[in-house]
């Protein structure tokens, strides 16, 4: 993967180090916490805390809150104490991950500070911003605007807070989960096994002919007139290559050979990482949509795509699928087709 085409995905961007070995040593997360630079990002149903662009910020941009903050307001008093990333009794109430120290200065810290993350249900969240304000704001529309350090952070603490989420019963034998070393493992109480956060592997391909047209589908769930890369998740004892020759042929009927690897980004919606590749169809390639995923496919041409007549939506900024279409079309997309 190049850095010029790593540098057009706006989630696999990090200025933090996740700091591994501080994680399973209490002692050291009760220093971390008390630090005097130590921030905490605070998540609520996806969202995270910031405050939106306006006639002072030009862009939005995420409100990293001291740990003292939330003492008071919402009962959380740090690692060392309920609700505790090391409390060998936690099963419920807000997780308190340790994200890593930063790596560079930005307006909310200094390098070498520790974050934290945490997510807050409606009664704390409510109680937060009645004191302090604040909006909440999306990850898949506000990460072209973020630096490194906020882009990082979100990505980071979105996808394991959506694993927690899903994880407070162990998937073994439906017995609770307790939280350990700093929120990056759980263990089942019953079968004293631990769990680990997992990513869920996916492919997705632009793929070209010999008029270099791109080939683009409309999903079933989608508008009729949104349009993306073909992509699909990789299969138990299945190579990224093999899984981008696959789910190209069963969605398309295209035959490719030879898939081109072109980078990854992680897609927390849930828990995905998106891992990219460039490939050729054969020649005489017939379009044959499934039916099932994918209702429309169509060759698009450069001049196609930029012209605004072409009633087309195309993927957001935050994708990995548009900086792919945009290495193909030789720039940014034109905003007429972006939604």
């Amino acid at each position: 993967m190049s850095r010029a085409f790593h540098a057009t995905l706006p989630l696999s961007r990090a200025a933090v180090d996740r700091d591994h070995a501080s994680r399973g040593v209490p002692e050291r997360q009760r220093d971390l916490w008390r630090h005097e630079h130590a921030r905490v990002l605070v998540l609520h149903r996806g969202l995270a805390l910031g405050r939106p662009a306006g006639e002072e910020d030009a862009r939005p941009s995420l409100r990293l809150v001291a740990p003292d903050a939330l003492e008071g307001l919402v009962g959380i008093t740090g690692p060392d104490s309920p609700p505790a990333t090391d409390a060998a009794t936690h099963t419920n109430g807000p997780v308190v991950l340790y994200l890593g120290t930063t790596l560079e200065s930005s307006a909310e810290t200094v390098a070498g500070a520790p974050v934290f993350a945490v997510s807050l249900d409606d009664e704390g969240a409510d109680a937060l911003t009645a004191v302090d304000g604040g909006a909440w704001l999306d990850l898949r529309r506000i990460a072209v605007l973020l630096d490194d350090l906020a882009a990082g952070v979100f990505t980071e603490a979105l996808a394991m807070a959506n694993w927690h989420s899903n994880h407070e019963f162990c998937p073994r034998c439906g017995s609770p989960t307790t939280i350990e070393s700093a929120g990056w493992v759980r263990r089942c109480v019953a079968e004293d096994v631990e769990l680990f956060p997992r990513t869920d592997s996916a492919v997705i391909v632009g793929i070209t002919d010999a008029e270099d047209r791109i080939l683009l589908g409309s999903n079933a769930l989608w508008e009729h007139n949104r349009y993306s890369l073909l992509a699909g998740f990789v299969e138990p004892g299945e190579s990224f290559e093999a899984a981008a020759v696959r789910e190209v042929a069963e969605e398309s009927g295209v035959v490719i050979r030879n898939p081109e690897y072109v980078g990854s980004q992680p897609w927390p919606f849930p828990a995905s990482l998106m891992v990219g590749f460039l490939a050729r169809a054969d020649d005489g390639a017939v379009l044959r949509p499934d039916g099932d995923e994918i209702l429309e496919l169509r060759w698009f041409s450069r001049a196609e795509v930029a012209d605004p007549a072409v009633d087309v939506l195309l993927p957001g900024p935050s994708s990995i699928a548009r900086a792919i279409i945009e290495r193909w079309y030789g720039g940014p997309l034109p905003e007429h087709h972006t939604a």
